[in-house]
């Protein structure tokens, strides 16, 4: 059974239109401050800079500094998720969708490590605010797994498709690894296989004594 698609991850609200080119260049500029301080050295004088306009226009856009970060890393979360959804050819043998959304997922990863890491490791100390991103994140990406292993190939092989907590496991477990791959200094490319790997083994055929 498919899985309820979740819904984006809320964006920071504002009176100011959310696709405006100014809360464009704000996200931008987050990021860029994100890549050459840190989310925790960044302030909001820094993001202003980067985006060449004020404090005023600033605070028309997101409340404080972890608004325009936990705005930044919705959108981001969006667009993965979206990216893995279009990698995957639900017509491809099972093995190969799996490859295919592993690839896909770490791929994204691969993009902007520093932003990649930042959401990993620096959200959780952020509050409620960011608990939310991260609860809203983890249903969006299990039901993301639990719908690409829900395709009449998947069915037809006589597998196992994840429940949600096979599914959160997954999700938990990729994270981290991600992250500590990220943090060693090393392409996180290379752990695409043992990823598939893992994946395979869950999802896959079980035998019986």
């Amino acid at each position: 059974m498919l899985v309820t698609r979740a819904e984006p991850t809320a964006r920071a609200e504002s009176g100011a239109e959310p696709d405006s080119a100014f809360r464009r260049r704000l996200l931008d500029a987050m990021a860029d401050a994100v890549r050459e301080r840190g989310y925790r050295d960044t302030t909001v004088a820094d993001v202003v800079r980067l985006a060449r306009t004020s404090r005023r226009t600033f605070y028309e856009h997101f409340a404080d500094k972890q608004d325009c970060f936990v705005a930044l890393l919705s959108e981001r979360n969006n667009d993965t998720i979206e990216q893995i959804y279009a990698a995957v050819d639900p017509t491809a043998p099972w093995d190969v969708q799996v490859h295919q959304a592993i690839e896909s997922w770490i791929g994204a990863s691969r993009v902007d490590t520093s932003i990649t890491l930042a959401w990993i490791r620096d959200t959780p100390a952020l509050g409620e605010r960011a608990r939310q991103l991260h609860r809203e994140a983890a249903e969006a990406f299990t039901a993301l797994i639990q719908n690409l292993t829900a395709t009449p190939e998947f069915q037809s092989a006589g597998l196992h498709p994840p429940d949600k907590q096979m599914a959160t496991i997954l999700y938990g477990g990729f994270r981290e690894l991600i992250a500590s791959t990220v943090e060693d200094g090393r392409d996180v490319t290379e752990i695409i296989a043992v990823a598939v790997d893992t994946a395979l083994a869950l999802v896959g055929p079980r035998y019986r004594a």
